[in-house]
């Protein structure tokens, strides 16, 4: 916690002040809450929270840019992956593409005027049933999709019923809530979040649920002394429900992340939490509540222990780079230069786009797991 926000209004000034108030509230209740707890409202509060807001949070009026919004490139390769998975099964009608963290539809519409650029037979049978908390973004998307002329392949998810399809998840795994850790003297302490000298504060205290040990002495972790680390548990639910869901097809989960093994190693003695505002990092998670990100790295041995626990099988784990290599972000970029109307300024910009998503020191280090149920 910094001084600024102890003594002065400046962390009350960047902030949601209402927000403030409720977690405060909360916090005298309880007494302390866990950072899992705080990370929750924080983002998704109902009302207040940073991703519940008709505020603009993603591309360059926002706070960050996610790969969709660097250039619709990403989605075509995208497209030209799902194109053969739905030759994979044998192509099922309808085809069901359910995103998760749909936003306004920039990675859908990339999608979908990929396979039409294409002229690929799959948009004949695609559905796309976007899954988004936030009804602003959910009726941009639908406006979106209506004026490019997709209007017919949106659907809303119909609970409890199973699709032949594909999930999709980019960056949405990492703003699950997580919980905070610290060895301690030998042992696993968990950071909880009070309220001191007028502002939120860590305070140390013994581990909230057993999960969180249960799930590193899974994956054979032991941080080092003096070690943080953050766990998030939302995810392992989240992939029941996903795998509940899918009859037949493929998960796609994209995000930044590592391996147990790479993501609590000694070099991230510090953890990977992540604040995010006005396209600038830094790791005050106490700063602008309310109004900027919170993330995490994502455990990707986590979701694939999730899988197997479910019945999916994991066919793949690789860096995005990879991934978008072999889905053909190369031959797509080829042929740009051949489609009628491309600039040159068009394809240097998406030139430049695809060194951006394929940079192993940047994007092109992404992770992408696949999963599937293919019977």
């Amino acid at each position: 916690m910094s001084e600024q926000g102890a003594g002065g209004r400046g962390y009350w000034d960047e902030s949601n002040e209402a927000l403030v108030a409720i977690i405060r509230d909360r916090i005298a209740d309880e007494g302390r809450i866990t950072f899992a707890a705080f990370m929750e409202l924080a983002l998704y509060h109902p009302q207040y929270g940073y991703y519940r807001t008709d505020a603009v949070r993603a591309g360059r009026a926002g706070d960050f840019i996610t790969a969709p919004e660097a250039h619709a490139i990403f989605g075509h390769a995208i497209a030209r992956r799902l194109a053969a998975m739905w030759r994979q099964l044998d192509r099922p009608e309808p085809f069901t593409l359910r995103e998760y963290g749909a936003g306004a539809g920039t990675l859908a519409l990339a999608i979908l005027d990929g396979l039409r650029t294409d002229g690929d037979d799959l948009l004949t049978a695609l559905r796309y049933e976007p899954v988004e908390i936030n009804p602003v973004r959910e009726a941009e998307l639908a406006e979106r999709l209506d004026a490019a002329g997709f209007a017919d392949v949106l659907h809303q998810p119909v609970p409890g019923e199973q699709i032949t399809g594909c999930v999709l998840a980019n960056e949405f795994v990492d703003a699950f809530p997580v919980h905070r850790v610290e060895m301690h003297g030998g042992e696993l302490r968990e950071i909880y979040v009070v309220w001191r000298d007028g502002w939120f504060a860590d305070e140390p205290g013994p581990l909230s649920t057993p999960e969180i040990s249960d799930r590193l002495a899974r994956e054979g972790i032991t941080l080092a002394e003096g070690q943080r680390a953050e766990i998030a548990l939302g995810p392992t639910g989240w992939i029941a429900e996903v795998a509940a869901a899918l009859e037949r097809g493929y998960v796609l989960v994209i995000d930044y992340g590592y391996p147990a093994a790479e993501l609590y190693g000694p070099e991230r003695r510090d953890g990977t939490l992540k604040a995010y505002t006005r396209h600038t990092v830094h790791d005050d998670p106490y700063r602008a509540v309310g109004e900027q990100d919170l993330t995490a790295h994502v455990d990707f041995t986590a979701l694939m222990d999730a899988a197997r626990d479910h019945g999916l099988t994991v066919l793949d784990l690789t860096t995005q780079a990879d991934f978008l290599a072999d889905a053909g972000i190369g031959e797509i970029l080829v042929a740009m230069q051949r489609r009628p109307g491309i600039t040159a300024e068009d394809y240097l910009a998406a030139r430049a786009a695809v060194m951006h998503l394929i940079d192993p020191g940047g994007m092109g280090r992404f992770r992408v797991l696949t999963l599937g149920r293919e019977e």
